[in-house]
Formats: structure tokens, sequence, C-alpha cells
């Protein structure tokens, strides 16, 4: 126990594991956050009517939000600290999450409905936005440096689990539990209701608690003369492909995440339930259909749920594992794995291919803390900035997903799953590779170059 504590003890001789303990709350928020709008894209397609590749544009709003206030963010904590971009962040989310009940009780077209909750979820991303570029790095600076892949990846731990909530708690109030598809909105703002009154109590505790604004530990460099400059920070190319990588990574991710309940409700590659499976599930997760049984759609988010719980745990053991194993062949080989994943998934092998699908939340577990932890290593002063940059790569899941629904709509279900195949075979070059892009950018610039 004295061995993990000395994880979040600085060189001053102070533990901060209560401040790391307050900023895991963040994490839990936003994972939940998140567990909430990947309910909502089957929703919207029952009850407005869109298509698949539509419905993704809940993805892209949320991210996009990512992409826009990542700067902003980084800039606002520079300028205040940590402390306040935690409560700038705080503030907006609940701003965003307010919004949802004049925009649930609105009578409009349909397509103005769609826009205004597209409005409202962009305030909430925001709001996140600023939570995560300052949350991520303020991990690693809780502690030695050498602890901070460790560090990080436990607070995704905290995460993850806001990710199993998020889907029980958007399922329970705006899935249907009948065979029967829920065509109403009138419910979809309690849930963020509730998120509000959460985020009211986190900013009385971020007032009154403990957040020094510490300082990233430059690496040493091997220089061989000591007026060595430092490289512009795109010249940094374990950090450059690192945003790219991340930006793949989350297009995969978020395509995964977003159409999941699509695939599991889908017949073509989702078999009914076996009986001993239905005689174990409440009626509310299933229903009978021509002498089989069938999950609903209420029954398909408590699937998600499920995934979400092997995410988690992927995320707790992936903190321990990475505080042995060299992380970026570990997220080498958890990128290979998904790609054996996504391969199944399309082949549609019944339950083969569903248990492949929720397996691949496992091997997601631990690639965006460790993508982060990879990209800023060696940064120094430049850390918060090296940040914000690594947050904007969340704009892949803005993007990408549009492109995932629309092959789903043109051809099936499973070829929208050879999108995220191939961003998990360029995540998985980059792991195995990114020693030697770190390795170049430590060695010293010849004088006169680039300068």
């Amino acid at each position: 126990m004295k061995k993990l504590s000395n994880i979040f003890r600085t060189p001053d001789g102070t533990n901060h594991l209560l401040t790391f303990m307050l900023v895991c709350s963040l994490f839990l928020l936003w994972g939940l956050c998140n567990g909430m709008i990947d309910v909502l894209n089957k929703h919207f397609q029952n009850s407005l009517g869109i298509s698949k590749a539509q419905s993704a544009f809940v993805q892209g709003a949320w991210y996009a939000a990512y992409f826009l206030m990542a700067l902003p963010s980084g800039w606002v904590a520079r300028r205040f600290g940590y402390r306040g971009g935690i409560l700038t962040g705080l503030g907006i989310v609940i701003i965003g999450s307010l919004l949802f009940v004049p925009v649930t009780k609105m009578h409009a077209s349909q397509t103005a409905m769609f826009a205004a909750f597209l409005g409202a979820l962009f305030v909430v991303g925001s709001g996140l936005t600023f939570l995560e570029t300052v949350a991520n790095p303020y991990t690693t600076v809780l502690g030695p440096v050498e602890s901070g892949v460790s560090r990080i990846s436990l607070a995704q731990s905290c995460n993850a689990v806001g990710w199993i909530l998020g889907p029980i708690i958007g399922s329970t109030f705006i899935l249907s539990k009948t065979e029967h598809v829920n065509r109403s909105n009138e419910a979809l703002y309690l849930p963020y209701l509730l998120v509000a009154g959460i985020v009211a109590v986190l900013v009385v505790v971020f007032i009154l608690a403990p957040v020094p604004d510490l300082h990233a530990e430059q690496e040493a460099r091997t220089a061989s003369r000591p007026t060595q400059h430092e490289r512009p920070l795109f010249e940094e190319w374990h950090f450059v492909l690192a945003i790219v990588s991340q930006f793949l990574y989350c297009a995969a991710q978020t395509g995964i995440f977003s159409f999941f309940i699509n695939y599991v409700k889908d017949p073509a590659y989702m078999p009914p339930l076996p009986a001993w499976i239905a005689d174990m599930l409440p009626m509310d997760m299933k229903y009978l259909h021509t002498g089989a049984w069938h999950m609903t759609e209420y029954g398909a988010g408590m699937l998600l749920s499920v995934a979400f719980g092997f995410f988690t745990v992927g995320r707790f053991s992936g903190s321990a594992i990475l505080r042995f194993a060299t992380p970026h062949i570990t997220l080498g080989f958890y990128a290979f794995a998904n790609v054996v994943m996504m391969f199944l998934v399309w082949l549609g092998l019944g339950w083969v291919s569903v248990g492949a699908l929720v397996m691949s939340f496992f091997f997601m577990s631990i690639m965006y803390p460790t993508h982060f932890a990879l990209a800023i290593r060696g940064l120094g002063e430049r850390t918060k900035l090296g940040a914000s940059f690594m947050v904007t790569a969340i704009v892949g899941g803005s993007i990408m997903p549009i492109l995932m629904g629309w092959l789903a709509d043109h051809y099936s279900m499973g070829v929208g799953f050879l999108m995220p195949l191939g961003c998990f075979a360029a995540i998985m070059c980059y792991g195995f590779f990114w020693r030697r892009f770190f390795m170049h950018d430590m060695e010293p610039e010849e004088e006169g170059v680039g300068h």
C-alpha cells in the first residue's frame, strides 16, 4: 500500500492522493455523460425517423465540441490554473444539461428538434472538454514522472465506471422495454437534470478542495551542446503521430459505441436468445416473437452496459499491467486483438460475433490514456499545450462514425464495422513503432537546423 501511495508523491514529499481522488470524479462524470449519448443514436432513429448516418450527428456535435473548445480550454488552464479550468468546465456542463428541459418541451419540426438536441449536446460536450483538457495532464503531474502512465490509466478506470452507468441511466429513461419502440422524447431531459444536480455538488467540492497548480517536469535530453534548442511542438514526431493515432482510436471507439445497439438489434447479426438466457432475463429485457425470445431495446442498452463492464475491467487490469509492461508495446498488442475482433464482427457468426463485439471493449480500454501519456512524454512545460492538441484528436469521433453509419445504411451493419478495423490496424503500427519516434525526438538537434 505504501508503494502504491508513492505514485502520488511529488519530489517535495507532498502526497497528492486526495487531489487525485477528486480529479477521478471528473473522469467518472464524463464517462457517464459519454455513455448516455450512446443510447441516443437508436432512439433518435425511432423518435425522429432519421437514418443511421444522420443519427451519427449526435456524436458529430458531441465531439465537434471537443475539437473546437480544446484549445480555448487549454488557454483557460494556462491562464487560470487547473482549478479555474475545472470550475469553468463544470459550470458549462450545468448550463448544457439544463438546456434539455426547454428543448424537450419544444413544439417544432423533427429537423428543428434534432438540431436543438444537438445544440444542447454541444454545450455539454464543451464543458466536458474543459474538464478533460485539464484532468488528463493534471494526473501526470500528481506524482513522479515515471509513474504518469499508471496514474492516468488508473484515473481512466474511474472514467470506465462512468461508461457503465451512462447506458443504464439513459436506457432506463429513454429506450423501450417492450417489443414496440419508444417514439417519444418527453422524458429525455430527466437524465440530464440528474447530471446537473451531480455537477452542482462537484462545483462546491472543487471550490473548497486543495487543487495545487503543479508543473510538469521536463525530461532530460541527451544534449551534446549546452546551447541546444527545443524543437517546435509539431516537430516532435512521437507527439504528432499520437494525435493521428488518437484520432483513429476515437473514430473506432465512437463508432463501436454508437452502433452497438444497432448491431445487437439487427436480426441479420443477432440470433434469438437461447432459452436458458431468456429465463435469466427480466421481462423488460426480452419479448416473445414467432416462438423465439428476442432482446428489447432496453435489454440491448443493458448489454451495452455489460460491454462497458469489460471496458472497466480492461482499464483496471491495464492500470496494473502498465506498471510493469512497456506501454507502447501493450498498445500495439491490444490494437492487434481488436483487428481480430472487428474481423469476427464483420463475418456475422452469430453469438461468436456478438461476443467479439463485447470483447472489443476490453481491448479498447487502455488505448485513450496510453496514447495521451505517450504523446506528452518529454514535453515538459509544453504539457498543457500538448494536452490541448491531443484533445482535438477526439474530432475523429465526430467525423468517422458518420461514414460508418453511411456504410451501414448502404451495405450492412457488419460492413460498417470494417471502418474501426482499419483504424485499429493503424494504431497497432503506431504502438509497435513508438519508441523509434520518441528516441528520434529525444536526440539533440544539429546546430542551425530549423532555427
